[in-house]
C-alpha cells in the first residue's frame, strides 16, 4: 500500500517520526518491497550483504527517493549507486533490525540495568552481517531524534532514529563506519522546538575543547596486566592498609616544552616513577572526565563517560592506570554527581524538558556553581549515574571514586536561604532521593568490584557516611568506604597559623579531633581546596619567619602522618610550593634546587615509607584501639604525645613540640620498658632542620622516659621490644 504523499514529504524532509516504517526492506502482499533515500543517485541496484543481486530500484523523487521489489525475504540491503559520472555503495541502515532487546527494555524501565554503558551510547559492533556503529540515546519526551555527524554532513534529514516508545530510547545502527567519527544528536522537543545539537551522554570519547562533538571509540583496553594489584586490594580490608594519596591535577602537575598538557603516556613516564619514589600508595586525579572549561578543574563535567581529550585518546588513560597498577600504585578519580553545567551541548533540557534535572530551580539549580542538579529521584537518572560509577571501575580499572560535594547533595537547603528550597515530604531538609542514590551507588560498586573504595567529601555531621548501606540498614547509612576529615584539616591548619606564643590557648584545636576520630573511616585531606582562591600555599599558612614556616610545616606533616586516618596531600605541597596553585601553569619544580624545599620533600618521602612499614601507624587508622594519649594536657608548653599501636606490632610514640623552645629531658610516659628508637625527627638536618634529637634512642624506665623535643618538631619513637 502506497503511503500518503504527506508521509513521503515528511520522510524526505527528515521529519517523519517513524522512518523505519517506510524505509528499508519490508514484506508485502507482492513480496519484499524496499524504499531508500540515496542523495545524489541517478540509478540504484540492491544487493544482499553477501553480494547477491536483489533487484533494480526506481527513482520516484528527484531528491533521492528510490523504491523497488526485491527477491527473497526482507534482509539488510546494500545499494550500488551511480550518478554524475560516479559510482558508490551505500548500506541501508533502515534495512537492519533493532539491536536492543526486550530484556533491555525491561531493565531500563525498572532503572535496574547495570550494563547501560554496553547498550546506550555509540558501540562499534557487527550486526546482521555488517560492521558499523550502534547508537542509542534516552530522550523520552522528544518527538524526533536524528543522528548527525561527519558521516552524513551533519544533516538531520539523513538518519532519523527508531523510537523504542516504552522506554524513551532512540536507536539506529549505521553500517560501514567505525571508531574516530564525530557525532551528535538532533533532538526535536515535545513542543516542536529543535534543541541545540546534543553530545552523547554516554560518549566514550569527545573532541578537544572548544569543539564539543562526541567521538565513536572502541573499548579502551583488552590486555590488562594488573591482576596482582587488583587481587591484592580485593583480598584486604583497606581500613587496615597504608593509604597515602597524592592528589593531582593532570593539566598542571607538569607541562611539556611547549607549555601544553602532558598526554597520558608522558604522564605515565614522569608521574608514576615520581609517586613510587615518594612512597605514596595512590594517585588521586581531579576529575578526568570531559569538561569544556579549564578553570573548572574538571568539576563541571559534560562527558561523564569520556576521559578528557586534552590528554589524548581514552586508551591512554587506561594504559596509565595499568602502568600505575603494575608499579604498585592505585588510581582514584574524583567523581562529580553533585551537579552538572548548563552548556547547551550537554544534559541541560536534553530532550526539550527538564530530563536529567528538576524543572523547579529550588530543587534543580545549584547556587554555588550556577549549575543544574540531577533529579536523583528519577530512576533513569539514578541508573545513569550508578552505571557511570561502575563504568570507571570496570572499563578503566580505577581503584576508587572520591565523590565530590556530598554535603550539597544531602541537604535541600544547602547554600540556600529561607524560601529558596522545598522541604521533603516529612517537612525536613534531608534530600532522601540523593541519599537513596548514594546508597545504591555504593551497594552496586562494592557488590560488583571487590577491592574498590569510595571516599566522600562530606563536611557535615551526617551520621553513618561510612557505615554499610544494606537494604535493611539505617536509612542514613551511605555506604562509603572513607570520608574526608574536614574537621581535622580546618582545626589543625588554624592551629598552625597561630604564633606559637598563642598556641597554648588553642590546645584543643589538636586534641578535639580525637573525640570523633573513629566515628567514621577517615582520610586526612590537605587537598587542592586549601591552596586556591586566595588561600596561598600550605607553607604560607604556617606562622613565623621563613625558617619557622618550614619547621612548622615539617612538624605538621609528621604530626599528620602519625595521626589516625589515611593521608592525602595535594601535588606541590610535598616540596613546599610557595605560590598558590593555578591550573594555568605547571608546579614550581625549580624550588627543589633549594635545600629547604628539597628537605621537605625528603621528609614526606620518609614519612610515607615509615607509615607503610610500621603497622602501628596504619593498621588501626580507623579503630580506637590503635590510639592512646600519652600527653594530652600540656597546653602551657604546646606539647602533644600519643601512642600508635596494633595487636602484635611494635608501638610507635609520636611527640610534637609546637613551640620554638628546645626541650631537653622532657618526661614522656611510655608504656613499655627499654629502648625506644627514634625512627623519624622532622628537625633532622637532612630535612632542613637544626639537627637536634635523641641520638638514636631513649630509655624508658618506670613507665617514663626523658626525651629531647627539638624546636617546632615532631619525633617518632618505636619500641624495640
Amino acid at each position: 500500500m502506497k503511503p500518503p504523499e504527506a508521509a513521503i514529504e515528511a520522510l524526505l524532509e527528515g521529519k517523519h517520526t517513524d522512518p523505519f516504517s517506510l524505509l528499508g526492506s519490508h514484506a508485502g502482499p507482492e513480496g519484499t518491497f524496499a524504499r531508500a533515500i540515496l542523495p545524489g543517485a541517478e540509478t540504484a541496484e540492491a544487493f544482499s550483504m553477501r553480494g547477491g543481486r536483489l533487484g533494480r530500484m526506481k527513482r520516484t523523487d528527484p531528491r533521492g527517493l528510490f523504491e523497488g521489489k526485491l527477491r527473497g525475504k526482507p534482509k539488510p540491503v546494500s545499494y550500488r549507486c551511480t550518478g554524475h559520472g560516479g559510482e558508490w555503495w551505500v548500506t541501508d541502515p533502515y534495512s537492519f533490525g533493532p539491536v536492543l532487546g526486550p530484556l533491555d527494555d525491561l531493565l531500563i524501565a525498572q532503572g535496574t540495568h547495570f550494563r547501560l554503558f554496553d547498550k546506550l551510547g555509540a558501540h562499534c559492533i557487527s550486526h546482521e552481517g555488517a560492521d558499523g556503529v550502534h547508537f542509542a540515546v534516552w530522550a523520552p519526551n522528544a518527538t524526533q531524534v536524528s543522528l548527525v555527524g561527519d558521516f552524513n554532513d551533519w544533516d538531520g534529514r539523513r538518519h532519523p532514529m527508531r523510537n523504542r516508545k516504552d522506554i524513551g530510547v532512540w536507536e539506529i545502527f549505521i553500517p560501514d563506519i567505525g571508531p574516530g567519527r564525530a557525532y551528535k544528536y538532533r533532538i526535536v522537543g515535545p513542543d516542536g522546538t529543535v534543541q541545540p545539537l546534543k553530545a552523547d551522554p554516554f560518549a566514550f570519547a569527545s573532541e578537544v575543547r572548544p569543539d564539543t562533538a562526541s567521538i565513536t571509540a572502541h573499548p579502551v583496553k583488552p590486555d590488562w596486566g594488573d591482576e596482582a594489584h587488583c587481587n591484592h586490594w580485593a583480598s584486604v580490608d583497606p581500613r587496615r592498609e597504608p593509604i597515602s594519596i597524592y592528589e593531582v591535577h593532570a593539566g598542571s602537575w607538569q607541562r611539556n616544552e611547549h607549555g601544553w598538557f602532558l598526554n597520558w603516556e608522558e604522564m605515565a613516564e614522569q608521574l608514576i616513577p615520581y609517586v613510587v619514589d615518594m612512597g605514596f600508595t595512590h594517585i588521586e586525579f581531579l576529575p578526568v572526565s570531559e569538561h569544556p572549561f579549564d578553570p573548572s578543574w574538571g568539576y563541571q563535567t559534560t562527558g561523564l563517560y569520556a576521559p578528557s581529550s586534552r590528554f589524548g585518546p581514552p586508551e591512554g588513560f587506561a594504559r596509565f592506570v595499568d602502568g600505575a597498577h603494575r608499579a604498585g600504585i592505585g588510581v582514584l578519580v574524583d567523581w562529580v554527581p553533585a551537579h552538572f553545567p548548563t552548556d547547551e551541548h550537554g544534559l541541560a533540557h536534553f530532550d526539550g524538558t527538564a530530563l536529567y534535572e528538576h524543572e523547579d530551580p529550588r530543587l534543580g539549580f545549584h547556587p554555588d556553581w550556577n549549575t543544574a542538579i540531577y533529579n536523583f529521584g528519577r530512576r533513569e537518572v539514578s541508573a545513569f549515574l550508578v552505571n557511570n560509577a561502575l563504568f570507571w571501575a570496570e572499563r578503566y580499572h580505577v581503584d576508587g571514586l572520591r565523590v565530590d560535594a556530598v554535603a550539597s547533595m544531602l541537604y535541600r537547603d544547602y547554600s540556600r536561604k529561607a524560601g529558596e528550597w522545598i522541604p521533603n515530604r516529612e517537612g525536613g531538609r534531608e534530600n532522601w532521593e540523593a541519599v537513596d542514590f548514594l546508597r545504591a551507588m555504593n551497594r552496586a560498586l562494592y557488590g560488583s568490584r571487590p577491592g574498590v573504595i569510595t571516599v566522600a567529601e562530606e563536611s557535615t555531621a551526617w551520621p553513618g557516611v561510612t557505615l554499610p548501606a544494606h537494604q535493611d540498614g539505617s536509612r542514613t547509612n551511605l555506604g562509603f568506604g572513607f570520608k574526608w576529615n574536614m574537621g581535622f584539616m580546618h582545626d589543625t591548619l588554624s592551629y598552625m597559623a597561630r604564633d606559637p606564643v598563642h598556641r597554648r590557648f588553642h590546645h584543643d584545636d589538636i586534641t578535639f579531633g580525637l573525640m570523633y576520630a573513629f566515628s567514621e573511616n577517615f582520610v586526612l585531606p590537605l587537598s587542592h581546596d586549601e591552596v586556591v582562591h586566595g588561600k596561598g600555599s600550605l607553607l604560607g599558612k604556617m606562622s613565623g619567619d621563613d625558617w619557622q614556616q618550614f619547621a612548622n610545616l615539617r612538624a605538621y606533616y609528621a604530626l599528620m602522618w602519625g595521626y589516625p586516618g589515611k593521608k592525602l596531600l595535594f601535588m606541590g605541597q610535598e616540596f613546599a610550593q610557595r605560590r598558590e596553585w593555578s591550573e594555568e601553569r605547571a608546579l614550581d619544580w625549580e624550588l627543589r634546587d633549594a635545600p629547604a624545599h628539597e628537605g621537605v620533600r625528603r621528609l614526606v618521602r620518609d614519612l610515607n615509607r615509615i607509615y607503610r612499614e610500621k603497622p602501628a601507624l596504619h593498621a588501626r587508622d580507623c579503630e580506637g584501639e590503635g590510639f592512646e594519649w600519652l600527653v594530652v594536657d600540656d597546653a602551657e608548653n604546646s606539647v602533644f604525645a600519643w601512642l600508635r599501636k596494633s595487636p602484635g606490632e611494635r608501638p610507635v610514640a609520636v611527640l610534637c613540640n609546637m613551640t620554638p623552645a628546645f626541650r631537653a629531658g622532657y618526661r614522656v610516659p611510655l608504656p613499655h620498658e627499654g629502648k625506644w628508637r627514634e625512627v623519624l625527627n622532622s628537625d633532622a638536618a637532612e630535612y632542613g632542620g637544626s639537627g637536634k634529637g635523641n641520638l638514636g634512642t631513649v630509655e624508658a624506665k618506670g613507665g617514663v622516659a626523658d626525651a629531647v623535643l627539638p624546636p617546632l618538631a615532631t619525633v617518632m619513637l618505636e619500641w624495640e621490644g
